[in-house]
């Protein structure tokens, strides 16, 4: 394939959230002009890292498209934006705003990391000096390019920086085939390169490219590839400085998950003020409108849990108590599920259960409705990884392993934890008998729950007419096609643009 290249100016880095890194990138002008050190190079792709935390990725609009499309949440502000709608209701547009948000961003932090690796090329230092820098940037593409071919399948694939902003206006989609095989080469470089342990979460390490070649692999099929990737972070977790934490609630506190050894990968927010797009909305977004339970005002009552996820979950796993708040505060008045819109007097909240993962302990930097946190989103986490062995041991005939894997999991779910100090519990017990994809699948809904990653199983595994039919949590959803909604369509306005560009079959 022809290489197109980009140049993406990278003006005002400095809203850099990474709070446990160093550098303060103030802009890119040209790589001639600019890159003479690893210095340099970290900088660049410390502005990739800026762009994740950006309202229009993480900060909101891609976790809200993930959660709303999968079958454990809904939407519950019957007044919610129509953008947010169509991704609940599978009747999503060509022009869909959320997703002609979160498009150019990714992008953006896509030209970040094609700038660093090519700015690279221009420091004149030893590889295994800067390869364990330009490695990142590696890491990052790949990441990216993960997302976007799950969501739209041919894409867009640029590699390089560019300098011909006509060019560029000409470049074909990709096949999915193919992006595939250069994120596995950028994650093979990264693996090659990254050290075994970094600073802070919020930079990858080995164990980070390892892992995510793992759920690669196993989102294309290749079970043994992807075991062989999970078992190499799970037979080297003490190298990786990696192990579940004890208590389940930590990983959604967050004054206590930069002590976790479970994170891989984290994409930390850094109480940095920029209007609503440098805010953490994902707190708010899931919240219950008015709840005064943690002091910031409570949430918007945007998007909560079917109640079926709540009834179904056994009251006796403590994953539960910490994914989801049956209990709210209105006028200083303690009350509980289902009482809610008569206690709040607001007929934008539901009588459910709430998400309680993204508004708990959001941090002393929260403001109002809890934005601006210093939050660590896990991207990847160590029960993750064991999830996938799990899932792969399962598809190789490998019972036992699967076995040992999800019951590792299992073991810390039912050890209970600081969360109204709970104490252990029989739920969930060890899985017996023969493990079945269904049973990880579905310890992967509970384990892994409101965290983005329902979606994709769902898409990689072509659940949706079983779980968006009579018997899903949400009922039947009539507007999901199985030929045409496991993907989403590229924004109308990148076709106008670039006519080259394939649309997305059905849309």
């Amino acid at each position: 394939m022809k290489t197109y290249k980009y140049l993406f100016l990278l003006i005002g880095l400095s809203m850099v959230g990474c709070s446990d890194l160093e550098e303060d990138p103030q802009g890119l002008l040209a790589p001639e002009s600019f890159f003479s050190s690893t210095t340099d190079i970290q900088t660049a792709v410390n502005g990739a890292y800026g762009h994740m935390i950006h309202e229009n990725f993480w900060g909101r609009k891609l976790p809200t498209t993930l959660m709303l499309r999968s079958d454990m949440v809904a939407i519950a502000d019957p007044a919610a934006k129509v953008e947010r709608q169509q991704h609940d209701d599978f009747t999503v547009l060509t022009d869909n705003l959320m997703i002609d948000t979160y498009w150019p961003r990714s992008y953006q932090i896509i030209g970040a990391a094609n700038q660093a690796i090519a700015g690279a090329e221009l420091v004149d230092v030893a590889d295994d000096v800067k390869n364990p820098i330009t490695a990142q940037a590696y890491f990052v593409r790949a990441f990216m390019y993960f997302h976007l071919v799950r969501q739209f399948g041919a894409i867009p694939y640029l590699n390089a920086p560019v300098t011909d902003v006509q060019e560029s206006k000409v470049i074909s989609s990709t096949p999915a085939d193919e992006v595939y095989a250069n994120i596995i080469a950028d994650l093979e470089f990264a693996k090659a390169w990254l050290p075994d342990t970094q600073v802070a979460r919020s930079l990858p390490a080995k164990s980070a490219a390892s892992s995510y070649l793992s759920l690669v692999y196993l989102t294309m099929g290749e079970w043994q590839k992807a075991y062989d990737e999970a078992k190499e972070v799970i037979d080297n977790k003490g190298i990786y400085d990696l192990e579940l934490d004890p208590d389940y609630q930590s990983l959604f506190d967050a004054t206590k998950i930069d002590a976790s050894k479970e994170p891989i990968f984290v994409l930390d927010f850094n109480n940095f003020r920029d209007g609503n797009a440098g805010n953490d909305q994902l707190g708010p977004m899931s919240g219950l409108r008015g709840d005064e339970q943690y002091g910031n005002g409570g949430g918007w009552s945007i998007m909560a849990p079917a109640l079926g996820v709540y009834t179904s979950w056994d009251a006796g796993d403590y994953r539960r108590a910490v994914s989801l708040d049956d209990t709210a505060v209105f006028d200083g008045e303690l009350t509980s599920y289902p009482d809610f819109i008569s206690a709040s007097k607001d007929d934008r909240n539901v009588n459910q259960p709430y998400i309680a993962k993204y508004t708990r302990f959001p941090g002393e930097f929260a403001n109002g409705n809890g934005r601006a946190t210093s939050y660590n989103y896990s991207m990847m986490r160590y029960a993750e990884v064991l999830l996938i062995a799990a899932e792969a041991a399962v598809e190789l005939g490998d019972n036992a392993s699967a076995t040992t894997y999800i019951n590792e999991v299992r073991a810390r779910a039912r050890s209970g934890g600081s969360w109204k100090n709970t104490g252990a519990s029989a739920v969930p017990a060890d899985i017996t008998g023969t493990v079945t994809v269904n049973d990880v699948l579905e310890e992967r809904r509970l384990e892994l729950s409101f965290e983005g990653i329902r979606w994709y199983d769902i898409a990689r595994r072509k659940l949706g007419s079983e779980v968006f039919g009579a018997s899903g949590f949400e009922g039947v959803k009539p507007g999901f096609d199985p030929a045409q909604d496991y993907l989403l369509p590229i924004p109308a306005d990148e076709i106008i643009r670039n006519p080259n560009l394939t649309q997305t079959p059905g849309y």
